[in-house]
Order: structure tokens, then C-alpha cells, then sequence
């Protein structure tokens, strides 16, 4: 098989929670063990960063990659989902896989993913450790998929546990209670491993803390060490990648690495404000990293998150696609991060609000549409994908809660008539989930 028919063989044979929901996921580690073993366990053989959570893991993910390549680290990224090429979730210093590697991988293993009969996710998990430990890589970023305590990422021994927050999503698997949801995220916390979480919420905290001492593992807090402020510049649009300059200040000074300045300003090409949130757990990651004697300084820091979009490949975190009309695109799709969405939206100024919005069908949707904003035009549509919610259902919800709009048969028809609708000074915003965005960008 070509490139194109051996992905499109695993689209089509292995489970995928894309196309079937929660169908595909397994609520176990045997199929990943499984095929680990048939690829000689190659999990073992590099050292890791697994950084799970709700929102904010894999931008997280991305600037972690983009910092630890610029200080000279052979540096392996695992994410998901991919928005363009499924070669995106597994890259080396940025660069995708070859397409003959993942000919090459399948061609050997199509026996074992008969007799196994993993999951998409799965597969694509032995792919990259199974690339990781060949090439050598000196440490790798790896990405939690969904959950943390059964996830397919998780037989990994890390250096660190990253845990960025916790949020409403996939209740329908993890559980109804942001406490079932935390104790799922927590199962990646292991025995002597020291674990970071990004956000203090006191509704979740303890669950961390309690598996944490289990565990013996040392546990901190990013929210408690770092206060990061962002200086007022607004948001403009040129032919040059548009950046932020923020401001880190140590909150409070109990670190024991080099990282001391109690002032940094650190040039940021990801820009919507939840990254503040993000900057405070790399941080952390960062600073245990040089208590092991990671060479990272400051200008690494520096060159790094200035550019982790260009250095890692990253799409789709409030992204400028046009600037006439403005178009900014998003993947925030559960409640949490709209809410954050929506704080960016505010602080552009804009005459009138085009949104494109579209959605899947498996999730409950009622806490997004309560906090959008009623005064703004929908353009709902559904995303070309089979979990992707019809756009007529998408807009009789919406009608409910005073969201009002017109139906389009695809994203790209309804992104065209918002951009053509668009007046000067007007904003068009897309999103409402991963996969609206994919087909944007």
C-alpha cells in the first residue's frame, strides 16, 4: 500500500474516535501493552514528559517541544488530534514522521493489528514510541489522548507528570462530576514521579494531593508560583506572525534552579489569554527539567516561545486566518475553554460578530450555547465527519437559547457566507470544535 491507502486502511479497520465516539475507546491498557510487546516495548527506552488535562495540554505540549529542540534536545512531540495530515501527531523536532515510516510500520505489524485488533489510537501510540526509541530521541512530549488513568499514552515512566486543569468534557466517559473527571486525569500521577498541575481549583485540588501522597510523588502547583501578566498590546494584524509581549513574575520565590529573575518578558506567538494560564505550568516544567541538569536558559526560553508555532508546527489556538474580514479561528470546544474563547472575542473591538459554529453529536452542548453570545449572527454547520452534529439539529438547540442564524451544508460554505456577510470592522470567529477547525486552517 501507498501513503494514502495506508491510512486510509487505518481509518477504515481500526476503532476510531473520530468516526465512532466513545465505541472506540478502550477502557484498558491490554491492546496497547499487547502491541507494545510485539514492537519490543520501546516505551522504555526514552524519556518523557506526559502532560494530560483538560484544556491547554497540548498547547502546553507544543511549547514544551519548542523549547526543549532551541536549547538543543533531540526532541520527540506526541499529540492529538491531528487537523490536516495524520502525520502531524508525531513529529522530531518538529518535523512530521515520513510517510514511508508509517508505510513501513504497518506493512510489519498488519498481522499483529489483526490478531490484537486495537484502536486507532492505540496503533498510533506504538507508531510513535516505537519511532521515539529508534531514532533516538532525548526526551519526548507526550500528549495524553483522553482521561489519563486508562488512556493508551499511559504506560509510560516520565520524568514529570504534567496535569494543565480540569473541565467538563467527555462526561459520558470520564464521569459527571469534575471529581470523577480529576481522578481519571490523576491516574497518570506515578510512584516517585514528581507532578506539576497548572491551575489551583479547589473543587478538584484535593483529589491531586490525596493521589499525589499515595504515590509519594511531590506535587506543585503552577498557579501558586507564577503571577503572568500580559502587556497591553492589541490585537493587530500584519504580513508577520503577530506576537504578544508578556510579562512572568515570580509570585513565589521558592524555586531552587537558576530560573530566578523576578522579572522575564518573554515575546509569546501564541495569543489568545489563556496561554498566561500555559506559560505558568512550562515554566515549572522547565525548572524541575534544569534540576536535572537540563541545559535551558533563559534565551532559549526566549527564542523558543516566540516561535513555537513555526518550531513545532501548532494550528488553531486563536490563529488569525484573514484580516479582511478579521477571521480568527479556535479548537476550544468544551465549556471552559469557550469561556476563554469568548474572553478573547471581548477584547477585540469589532462592529458585529460573525460566528461559525459546528459541533459533534455525542457531547452535551447546553453549557456552550448558555454562554454565547445572543447578539452575534450563527452561521451553524456541521463538520465532515460522522460524529459531527447535523446542522439543522445544531440550530434548533441553538434557536433555544436565543442564538440565531442561518444553516450551511459544510464548514467551508458557512465560513464563506460569514466572510462575505462581513462588514468593515466586523469580527468572523470559528469554531466550537477540533474538527470545524481543521478544516479551516
Amino acid at each position: 500500500m501507498n501513503y494514502s491507502e495506508t491510512v486510509q486502511y487505518l481509518y477504515s479497520q481500526l476503532p476510531l474516535f473520530t468516526r465512532d465516539g466513545a465505541s472506540a475507546y478502550k477502557a484498558d491498557l491490554t491492546n496497547t501493552i499487547a502491541l507494545l510487546n510485539k514492537v519490543d516495548n520501546p516505551q522504555h527506552k526514552f524519556k518523557s514528559i506526559h502532560v494530560g488535562g483538560t484544556n491547554g495540554k497540548g498547547s502546553t505540549s507544543h511549547m514544551l517541544a519548542a523549547v526543549l529542540q532551541t536549547a538543543g534536545y533531540k526532541t520527540g512531540l506526541y499529540t492529538s488530534p491531528h487537523l490536516k495530515d495524520f502525520r502531524e501527531r508525531i513529529r522530531i523536532n518538529g518535523q512530521m514522521i515520513s510517510e514511508q515510516q508509517v508505510i513501513d510500520f504497518v506493512a510489519t505489524h498488519r498481522s499483529d493489528f489483526d490478531e490484537i485488533q486495537p484502536s486507532f489510537f492505540e496503533m498510533t501510540v506504538a507508531l510513535a514510541f516505537d519511532i521515539f526509541a529508534k531514532k533516538k530521541v532525548d526526551i519526548a512530549i507526550i500528549e495524553v489522548g483522553l482521561g489519563g488513568r486508562l488512556d493508551s499514552t499511559n504506560v509510560i515512566t516520565p520524568l514529570l507528570s504534567v496535569i494543565t486543569n480540569i473541565g467538563w468534557d467527555h462526561m459520558n466517559i470520564l464521569g459527571d462530576t469534575l471529581k470523577l473527571i480529576a481522578n481519571e486525569k490523576a491516574g497518570i500521577i506515578k510512584p516517585g514521579i514528581p507532578v506539576i498541575i497548572g491551575e489551583y481549583q479547589e473543587e478538584v485540588a484535593d483529589t491531586f494531593i490525596e493521589k499525589a501522597n499515595q504515590e509519594h510523588s511531590e506535587i506543585v502547583f503552577a498557579s501558586d508560583i507564577f503571577t503572568v501578566s500580559k502587556s497591553d498590546v492589541k490585537l493587530q494584524i500584519s504580513e508577520k506572525p503577530y506576537t504578544e509581549l508578556i510579562e512572568v513574575e515570580v509570585k513565589k520565590n521558592n524555586l531552587t534552579s537558576d530560573l530566578q529573575p523576578l522579572v522575564s518578558y518573554f515575546r509569546l506567538d501564541l495569543t489568545g489569554t489563556y496561554q498566561l494560564k500555559n506559560i505558568k505550568t512550562v515554566l515549572c516544567v522547565i525548572d524541575k527539567l534544569r534540576l536535572r541538569r537540563f541545559k535551558i536558559t533563559n534565551e532559549h526560553l526566549k527564542i523558543a516561545l516566540q516561535q513555537v508555532k513555526t518550531l513545532t508546527g501548532l494550528h488553531g489556538r486563536w490563529e488569525v486566518l484573514n484580516s479582511h474580514p478579521l477571521t480568527i479561528c479556535d479548537t476550544g470546544h468544551n465549556p471552559e475553554g469557550m469561556q476563554e474563547v469568548l474572553q478573547n472575542i471581548a477584547a477585540v473591538a469589532y462592529n458585529k460578530l460573525h460566528f461559525v459554529l459546528g459541533v459533534v453529536n455525542d457531547k452535551d452542548i447546553s453549557k456552550i450555547l448558555t454562554i454565547l453570545p445572543t447578539n452575534a449572527l450563527y452561521y451553524f454547520c456541521k463538520p465532515d465527519i460522522p460524529r459531527g452534529l447535523d446542522e439543522k439539529s445544531l440550530w434548533l438547540k441553538a434557536e433555544g437559547f436565543g442564538l440565531h442564524g442561518d444553516t450551511y451544508p459544510s464548514v467551508k460554505s458557512a465560513l464563506a457566507a460569514a466572510q462575505q456577510s462581513a462588514g468593515d470592522g466586523d469580527l468572523v470567529f470559528v469554531g466550537g470544535s477540533t474538527f470545524v477547525v481543521a478544516e479551516v486552517v
